[in-house]
């Protein structure tokens, strides 16, 4: 076997744990010996041990003099646990193959200069762009300071999510709207607008077998019309932050419980402003469930990464029928945001469209 050989199955090791590290990223390692696997391992919750770690103590004194294959670099700083790169070191590791470089700024080369002053063989950026697509939440939210945000939508085939009189459950199938419970499973938050929560009253929860994670639970009210009644409010299991504008204390008291924190915006209508905050809060990934208003307002300022279009082979037709995306729209083809496709798939009867924006 050969470089790429090993450092395919650290990455394989590092998927099955997609979506339970956070906000850690997903991250596998192998150690290798005269050409034997001695040890291999998957970080698997934030607070426990790294992956190199776990490969490490597989491997004992095997370690010593071995090969040691990552997906991300090893970290080089004192956080929950101690710096994996020392432990690198510390085993007597003669060469570590590193698929990608950490974009956290606490590591940022740190770990590999750190083994290279130590001796140690260093390779890196081998199946690079593999590695990178197991935390595409992380990197982005490291590089850009924000969320990386995805847009997903059920639509006909028209591209109506709903009648002309509101009704929408359901236009997609059981396989599609299964998809879509693993989407949240796989962010930090879902976020809403308040005419969701009056027309459809959801949980907002992830609905899968296993040990699903609940995304935090946003609503955006400007003016906080929605009932203290809504389910979001009376289920605890998962966390419910409000983003509203400058409304009183009065106002507020009926939603004040464990599980809900509110939070007042100057313009709690800028995207951009709702993104700061969220960062603030460690919210890396989000995705956006609300309805044609809370659509065309992220279009609008063009700051969402990702859009998870679920189409169904029906035909609502009709003006007054809402469209994935509201608002004013642009005026000319030259303003129009590009996309580009980078995944299609067949769900019972529906098609699944994941797009992109270029270069990310």
């Amino acid at each position: 076997m050969n470089d790429q050989a090993y450092m395919k199955l650290a990455i394989q090791m590092a998927s099955a744990t997609i979506g339970q590290t956070k906000p850690n990223p997903a991250v596998g390692a192998v150690v290798v010996k005269d050409g034997a696997i001695v040890g291999m391992g998957a970080h698997l919750k934030a607070g426990e041990p790294h992956a190199e770690v776990h490969a490490l103590n597989m491997a004992g004194d095997k370690a010593y003099g071995a090969t040691i294959y990552v997906t991300l670099e090893p970290c080089s700083h004192y956080g929950k646990t101690p710096p994996c790169a020392e432990l690198i070191i510390q085993k007597g590791i003669k060469r570590a193959v590193v698929a990608s470089l950490d974009s956290n700024p606490l590591v940022g080369g740190r770990g590999m200069e750190m083994m290279k002053k130590a001796g140690i063989e260093v390779k890196v950026g081998v199946l690079e762009k593999e590695a990178k697509a197991l935390n595409p939440f992380f990197l982005h939210f490291m590089r850009e300071k924000r969320p990386f945000v995805t847009l997903k939508a059920a639509m006909s085939l028209d591209g109506k999510i709903a009648t002309k009189t509101g009704e929408s459950k359901w236009i997609t199938g059981e396989q599609a709207r299964l998809d879509g419970h693993r989407l949240r499973h796989s962010h930090d938050g879902i976020l809403v607008g308040a005419n969701t929560v009056i027309a459809d009253n959801p949980l907002l929860t992830t609905r899968i077998m296993g040990h699903a994670r609940h995304p935090i639970r946003i609503v955006l009210d400007t003016t906080l019309k929605i009932s203290p009644e809504a389910k979001i409010f009376q289920d605890d299991s998962a966390e419910t932050w409000i983003i509203t504008g400058n409304v009183g204390e009065e106002k507020k008291a009926p939603f004040v419980k464990e599980h809900v924190s509110i939070f007042s915006l100057q313009q709690p209508q800028n995207i951009e402003h709702i993104l700061e905050l969220l960062a603030a809060k460690g919210v890396q990934s989000l995705l956006v469930e609300g309805g044609a208003t809370v659509h065309g307002a992220f279009l609008q300022s063009r700051l969402f990464d990702e859009v998870v279009s679920y189409v169904a082979p029906i035909l609502i037709g009709g003006k007054d029928a809402p469209s994935a995306f509201g608002g004013a729209g642009f005026s000319t083809m030259a303003e129009t945001q590009h996309l580009e496709i980078i995944e299609t798939s067949v769900l019972g009867e529906d098609l699944k469209i994941v797009s992109r924006k270029k270069g990310k």
